[in-house]
């Protein structure tokens, strides 16, 4: 029964696998829904004011803004939204792959990546690969706040307007549903607008107060700094959400992984049992 005495050792070690990963599974639900919460509440305030620096698009501005004038690139940055920790199935596995399809092209033009990263997991991957990092921002927890993104984005921020970059984009995770999330790259910097200019007849501008350089800095700061927390607040709910499918995943193969042991637990149990009585009844039998 030596056989049996190490299958039993090994469904009392799964068992107990399996016991964490129910747990974990629970309180990443439980995380989950007010991580979607945290994320429908922050993106009225961001479509908004992509509505509002869509809308100056068409506006004759007396003030141009850096941040929507084309230039040529010789330098790119990205910033990338990770986690902080793993145990989320694929998640930070897709988002590394869309960032390294999305940096083979710039790799082959001999154009240098930087790059800004928000997550232990983004850190530990660009680290890898050998990248050159301007900022960092990690262990932000389930609740991050804005003023705790808002240095390392300013970080980018400079770094674009001393033409240290020429393009930013942002690569995040994109939620879905609870079942699907999926890698986004993005780019914020210069502007770009899907929608195809509208035909004017006359050009307008806004009244403001105070002046209008003043005014439009500050809108497209929050502009930048408001796609970035919207995209953090949005990878945490990918994170619990894919958390929570990969721990259901984990304890139902736990489950299967004790039925075929037990099966053969039992069928070397049983093996011993016949062998012992065929043992019983050769010794009475010799008698």
């Amino acid at each position: 029964m030596a056989g049996a005495k190490e299958i039993r050792t090994k469904i009392r070690s799964i068992q107990n696998t399996q016991k964490i990963t129910s747990a974990m599974e629970m309180v990443a639900a439980s995380k989950m829904r007010r991580a979607q919460e945290r994320m429908r509440a922050a993106r009225p305030y961001a479509e908004s004011i992509r509505r509002v620096v869509a809308h100056l698009r068409h506006a004759h501005l007396e003030y141009k803004h850096p941040y929507s004038i084309e230039r040529d690139v010789s330098k790119v940055g990205y910033i990338i939204v990770s986690s902080d920790r793993g145990l989320c199935g694929g998640l930070n596995i897709n988002l590394f792959r869309a960032v390294l399809e999305a940096i083979v092209d710039w790799d082959s033009k001999s154009v240098p990546v930087k790059y800004g990263v928000f997550g232990n997991k983004g850190l530990g991957f660009v680290r890898r690969i050998g990248g050159d990092i301007l900022c960092q921002a990690t262990h932000l927890g389930d609740a991050p706040q804005i003023v705790e993104l808002v240095g390392s984005i300013k970080v980018m921020l400079d770094a674009y307007e001393e033409e240290e970059i020429d393009r930013l984009y942002l690569v995040s995770n994109n939620f879905v549903n609870t079942m699907t999330q999926s890698p986004l790259v993005e780019q914020i910097l210069p502007i770009q607008h899907g929608q195809p200019a509208i035909e004017m007849t006359h050009h307008w501008d806004y009244l403001y107060e105070p002046e209008s350089r003043e005014v439009v800095n500050s809108l497209m700061q929050r502009y930048i700094e408001s796609i970035v927390y919207q995209a953090v607040v949005e990878n945490i709910a990918c994170e619990q959400s894919a958390r929570m499918v990969a721990m259901k995943a984990a304890s139902d193969n736990a489950g299967n992984l004790i039925d075929e042991l037990q099966l053969i637990y039992n069928k070397a149990r049983q093996a011993a049992i016949t062998q012992e009585i065929s043992e019983i009844v050769g010794g009475a039998a010799a008698v």
